[in-house]
């Protein structure tokens, strides 16, 4: 018989052990923090149906759909009425359009789900992948204070899951869009190509930005004042009193003055939130090129490896789910793609310290000395279970120098030694494997020596 080589599908992600248990770690970190906030959790269904998925505008994400098909729809010539959701939003807009007389409003979800996409597999762009989302869905209206909370939970987490220093930029995109029509460009589409351009400031550079602008009806006068604007890299403050001055200026443009004082008061939200200073960088050429952001807008760097580009991005649009329902439900929120950004951390090191302190799921291995002694160690496992220990039992013959190893390979940090000297005595030798000691423990106090050595 031919043997099968076993492989992994291309543009999948599929970790060891250890790993797994790290990988494991920041989604519960990632969840603590949401619910911290107030956020509460929805699962949708891995597949939508096919015409309500298929309806975000802004393009090429549904040219990557995984579309999903029975063998006897197949064999029957049915076209395919399900496909694989691309991103947890359009679920979203599905979920709250569906259940919006059941939804306490303003509605906060978060939603920690794997979504399919099918990109061209390479290093950081995966076909299957984690996203972590969280997002605040209001009823007819949602203050902009909600648009400062968003960034203020995603530096906890940052800081929490210690992969150095990050800046999360934002900006509004009602800035961009009211200085192009106070400078003639009044077209919703052409003001939609020129944002898109915008954003990739800091992938193609300012001169191929500027010449995309101008081509686009921007006046090259007005391409440059624009340019000096978005590059401008002063304090929050000092970009606040430039958009200020600019509002003064043209105090028929509404949606200028608007998005100014969103902004203003983002920042002053940002600070009351007791978010530091150096976490958060207001940058005007932060645009994000899809259309259905209308507001704030947020990307997040790793200061040290800008080349990774935004690990967390999102922003605020004004009406979630209109393609479903006529209620108007605007919202804002944000997504971490975390099976991109632990394949980017994992491969330049940046999980080193999370590796050493990540514990293994397994709290206690409880080793086998005597195999005539066995029913006895399963005794020991059993009380420790109750007590609320995770706790493995080694069940085969083998030297005690295979348990040690195993343990050490595991990260299991406690092993526990009884054979029959230990047994007469009412004792058990305790084995810390981070410390590297072990002493012998009597029985009643084994659960506080666990205690302190697993920190609990």
């Amino acid at each position: 018989m031919n043997m099968i080589p076993p492989r992994t599908a291309a543009g999948t992600l599929e970790l060891l052990p250890r790993e797994q248990m790290i990988f494991q770690h920041m989604l519960d970190v990632i969840r603590r923090s949401y619910e911290r906030f107030g956020f509460i959790q929805i699962e949708t269904p891995v597949f939508e149906v096919k015409d309500v998925l298929l309806t975000k505008e802004g393009g090429e994400t549904e040219k990557q759909v995984y579309f999903v098909q029975s063998t006897g729809g197949m064999q029957q010539g049915h076209e395919p009425d399900l496909a694989l959701r691309f991103d947890l939003t359009v679920p979203l807009a599905r979920y709250v359009a569906e259940h919006e007389r059941d939804l306490a409003f303003p509605f906060r979800r978060y939603q920690m789900q794997r979504v399919y996409r099918g990109e061209r597999a390479q290093r950081g762009r995966f076909r299957e992948f984690y996203q972590c989302d969280i997002d605040v869905i209001g009823k007819d209206k949602l203050s902009p204070a909600y648009d400062a909370e968003i960034p203020a939970i995603i530096v906890q987490i940052f800081e929490e899951l210690k992969i150095g220093d990050f800046t999360i930029h934002f900006s509004n995109r009602k800035i961009l869009r009211g200085l192009l029509s106070g400078y003639g460009i009044i077209d919703a589409e052409k003001q939609k190509l020129i944002l898109r351009e915008i954003d990739k400031l800091d992938k193609i550079g300012a001169a191929k930005v500027r010449d995309a602008m101008v081509a686009l009806g921007l006046p090259d006068g007005k391409a440059d004042i624009l340019l000096r604007l978005i590059s401008h890299n002063g304090t929050k403050d000092e970009v606040l009193s430039v958009l200020k001055e600019l509002s003064y200026q043209q105090t028929t443009n509404e949606i200028l003055t608007t998005g100014y004082l969103e902004l203003e008061l983002t920042v002053r939200t940002l600070r009351a939130l007791g978010v530091p200073e150096n976490r958060t960088r207001l940058n005007l050429s932060i645009a994000r090129g899809l259309d259905y952001y209308t507001g704030t807008v947020y990307e997040t760097l790793i200061d040290a490896h800008p080349e990774f580009g935004s690990v967390c991005s999102g922003g605020r649009y004004d009406d979630l789910a209109s393609h479903y329902t006529k209620s108007t439900l605007p919202g804002v929120g944000i997504s971490i793609g975390l099976t991109r950004l632990f394949d980017q951390l994992n491969a330049n090191g940046l999980l080193d310290e999370l590796r050493k302190n990540v514990p293994s799921t397994v709290q206690i291995l409880v080793a086998q000395l005597d195999p005539t002694l066995q029913q006895q160690s399963l005794k020991l496992a059993s009380t420790l279970r109750a007590l609320g220990f995770r706790v493995e039992t080694w069940l085969e013959v083998s030297k005690l120098d295979k348990q040690i190893k195993y343990a050490d390979k595991n990260g299991i940090p406690v092993v526990l030694l009884q054979g029959g000297d230990e047994l007469a005595k009412n004792t058990v030798v305790v084995k810390n494997m981070i410390a590297k000691t072990q002493n012998e423990t009597a029985l009643p106090d084994l659960a506080k020596t666990i205690q302190e050595i697993l920190g609990v």
